[in-house]
Order: C-alpha cells, then structure tokens, then sequence
C-alpha cells in the first residue's frame, strides 16, 4: 500500500506540473497585456516606454518564459503565489479569502449529491419498472441535460424576485450568521448538486441491477436472508466501486462548475475570483487557481483508488 501511494504521488506531482504548464503557456499566448489593464486601472492614460519597462520588470514579465515558469514555481514551493497584477494584491491573500467560500459550497454539493444520487439510484433498481424507477429515472435524464448557469438564473427569478424565499445573491459565512448562509446558498448548492445526483443515480442503478443478478445474490435469497440485509450488506457494498469512481469524477465538475455559479449568484468565491483574473490576464491568480483546483483533483482520486480495498478486500495494490 505504503509503495501504492508513493508511486501515485510522484504521478500527481507529475500531473500537477503538466496542468501549470500548460495554463502558464495558454495564459500568454491570450491576445491582450495586462500591464495596459494594470495601467488603466491607476488612471494613467498613457504610459512611457520606461514606465512600462520598469512595471515589466516588477512583475517579472520581462524575463524568458522558462524563467518566469521556473520563478513562479519556485514560488509556490516557499508558499509564494506571487501578486496580483489587475487587484494589486497578494494572490495568497486573495485566495485565502476566496477558497474557504468555494470550499463550503463544493464540499455542501458534493455530500448531498453523494447521499441523494446513490439513495435514488438503489431506489430505482430494487423497485425496477415500478412508478418510483420512472419518475427518479425521468428526473435524472433532465438534470443531465439541464445548463447549471441557465438553471441558476431561474432559481433566481422565481424563487428571489418572484416568491422572495431567499436572497438574490451573496454569501454569508455560517459561522458568522448560519440562517442567512444557509438560505443563500440553497440556490447554488442546488444547481452545483444537479447533474452529480441525476449522473450518481444513472451509475448506481445500473451497477445495483448488475450485481442483483449475480448467484451470490440469488443465494443470499434462497437462504431467507431479509431483503434489507441483502441490500446492505451484498448489494449496495459489491455495486460501489464504478460508483466511487463517478464520486471521485464530480469532485472537478463540481469545483469547476463554481466559475459559472458563484458568478450567477455574485459569490465571492475561487470561481469567480478566477473568471475575473482570466478576463483581466491576471496571471498570477489564473495559474494558483487551476493549480489548487488540479490539487484537489489529484488528491480525491487518490483517496478513491485508496478506498477500493476497503469496499473490495480481494483489490491489492502492488
């Protein structure tokens, strides 16, 4: 297990320096100079070319590309993110200020998607062409389809401006006021649970209805064995690993889908902190942000290959 790990880290860190790269060269090669916004931005109509040399050479931009790549990870290695150029601030800061709201939202999602999405998909397969299979089967073809950003907005108008049961938009720490949190982020945990639940729904009935059909399980009921005790203990466990492979999938869909949703919803989170930093060629956030999102990605899959043997007893790790 312990060599297992090992080797799985050396593959992230691997993994993790492919995805800077590559958002580090995209990043440049986006038409637009984000000293011109950085300019802007200090009511400075023009600038002279020294002035605009000696900002290069401020923010490193004036070096090779390997160089700059090569500094901003040294960075990152001594907890540096460098600054931002378009907020003129530390992007460590701006991060530490951001996450923890993304964090909330993506880790809310996911824990009602994992239990929602499972609980229905077991639903449909014990109880298979029965009303409850058609209706939470219907139910999960729309949510596959739906748009979470176009889903969004009509939350907003209808239960906001229309019904106003909750806030348009904002974000409220739970520990600061948990009634008022919990109201405002109904909308957008809905929308980032959506298509996890109805895909979590898909997989596990088709992985239970698969496993149902097994001899152990036809066994387990010419023994007499009573059905909760069949489902708990042989089916649910035997039909989890494509399940908790499609958990470990959601994680990037769902922190990936805040960019679209804390922007709908005006949260200041990760996403939308990102979506800024791209349209403002903010370097700097856009690179710690797909970093820590790819970090993220890396490490649940990691714990879901860990957690096939204890679902499996018969998976080794060699």
């Amino acid at each position: 297990m312990t060599t297992y790990i090992v080797r799985r880290l050396l593959q992230g860190i691997v993994i993790l320096l492919l995805v800077t790269f590559f958002i580090f060269l995209v990043m440049r090669l986006l038409p637009g100079d984000p000293l011109m916004m950085y300019v802007g931005q200090t009511d400075v109509g023009r600038a002279s070319p020294q002035e605009m040399a000696a900002l290069r050479h401020e923010f490193g931009l004036d070096k090779p590309f390997m160089i700059q790549y090569i500094d901003w990870i040294g960075g990152v290695l001594h907890w540096d993110l460098g600054v931002s150029i378009f907020f003129h601030e530390n992007v460590g800061y701006l991060i530490a200020q951001s996450l923890p709201k993304t964090i909330h939202l993506g880790l809310t999602s996911m824990v009602i998607s994992g239990v929602l999405g499972i609980t229905f998909g077991v639903i449909c397969a014990l109880r298979r062409g029965k009303w409850l299979d058609t209706v939470f089967t219907i139910l999960a073809n729309v949510g596959i389809t739906v748009p979470s950003f176009w889903l969004g907005i009509l939350l907003i108008y209808l239960f906001a401006l229309k019904l106003g049961w909750l806030p348009v938009y904002g974000y409220t720490s739970p520990f600061t006021d948990f009634w008022q949190s919990t109201r405002q982020i109904i909308m957008p945990v809905f929308c980032l649970a959506l298509f996890p639940i109805a895909s979590l729904t898909r997989q596990t009935r088709s992985s239970v209805l698969e496993v149902t059909r097994q001899d152990y399980i036809r066994t387990a009921w010419a023994k007499g064995l009573r059905e909760r005790v069949i489902v708990i203990r042989h089916t649910i466990k035997n039909a989890l690993i494509p399940v908790i492979t499609m958990v470990g999938m959601q994680v990037g869909i769902i922190f990936g889908g805040t960019v679209l949703i804390e922007t709908v919803f005006n949260i200041s989170g990760m996403g939308r902190l990102i979506t800024e930093a791209v349209f403002g060629h903010d370097y700097q956030i856009v690179q710690s942000g797909v970093l820590i999102v790819a970090l993220v990605v890396v490490l649940s899959n990691l714990i879901v290959d860990i957690s096939y043997g204890w679902v499996d007893p018969r998976i080794r790790y060699g």
